[in-house]
């Protein structure tokens, strides 16, 4: 009897389905409609390996514009690891971001992996868990409220690319809440909330200053009362850190940001949570 090799191609999009599947059983707790504005960004950037007809391992590399990309959904069907079906998919999902500096999300069993791979390590990301409730602020607004330009470029200032066909379709999600906060009529920060497999997360969370992240995040937080809610925050933002744990969340997991060529200038600063793990 032979041994079927490995097939490499992208992946149709009921196959990414089955990717966020294997996504929910690692315990990275995808959100209900994740997939749809994954795919809504980049539909070629979802890559699968395959033996025969069974898809064994899956890569994504989604391309934001003309300068960067990330990288996500390394994973390889329990009892199939080891044995280079990951390595293989990974070249040829790379392949796709061309000159594009790619960053990725990596988990602590892999970050040895990707720096062997010539991934540089920028920063941790912890995940916080907590749970919803609370009052919401007064003077927050439903970012639909907000003229679509200012969104736009505030998102495309604090993720590093434009991503116009992604943020669309994640703010108009079932479910998804979008908050703002304004200053003098412009954005100074917005945040989503969205349901997952388990309770809520929330992500993006970006601000111009400390106090507007805490409003709008307790706005958040009061959609989801009752619920387990996470955040996803940039190590090397003290004031992100403290927001999490002055509302009583725990660490419960944590990542390293990487990136594959030039790294992206960003105001962390203003970041007090990153949208997902798979897609930056």
């Amino acid at each position: 009897m032979t041994t079927p090799s490995l097939t490499v191609r992208n992946l149709a999009r009921p196959e990414l389905d089955l990717a966020v599947d294997w996504a929910a059983a690692e315990g990275w707790n995808p959100g209900l409609h994740d997939a749809d504005c994954f795919w809504r960004q980049d539909p070629g950037g979802f890559f699968g390996g395959f033996l025969g007809d069974e898809m064994v391992a899956s890569v994504s590399v989604v391309n934001y514009d003309q300068a960067y990309a990330f990288a996500g959904f390394f994973l390889v069907k329990p009892g199939l690891r080891g044995q280079g079906y990951g390595r293989a998919v990974t070249a040829a999902a790379l392949a796709h971001a061309g000159g594009r500096a790619v960053g990725l999300d990596g988990v602590v069993a892999q970050q040895k992996n990707y720096m062997a791979s010539g991934a540089v390590y920028a920063h941790r990301n912890r995940r916080y868990q907590g749970i919803g409730g609370g009052s919401r602020p007064t003077g927050l607004v439903e970012i639909n409220q907000v003229p679509w330009e200012q969104v736009l470029a505030h998102d495309a200032a604090c993720f590093g690319a434009a991503r116009p066909q992604f943020l669309r379709c994640w703010l108009s999600q079932p479910g998804h809440l979008g908050l703002a906060a304004l200053e003098g009529g412009r954005l100074a920060g917005f945040g989503v909330l969205r349901p997952c497999r388990q309770g809520c997360k929330i992500g993006p969370l970006f601000a111009d200053t400390p106090a507007q992240a805490q409003a709008i995040f307790q706005g958040l937080l009061a959609a989801a009362p009752g619920q387990p809610a996470f955040l996803d925050t940039p190590e090397l933002n003290p004031a992100a850190l403290a927001l999490a744990e002055e509302h009583g969340m725990t660490m419960c997991f944590e990542t390293a940001r990487m990136y594959l060529g030039h790294a992206p200038s960003l105001p962390l600063g203003h970041v007090y949570g990153i949208t997902t793990y798979e897609l930056g």
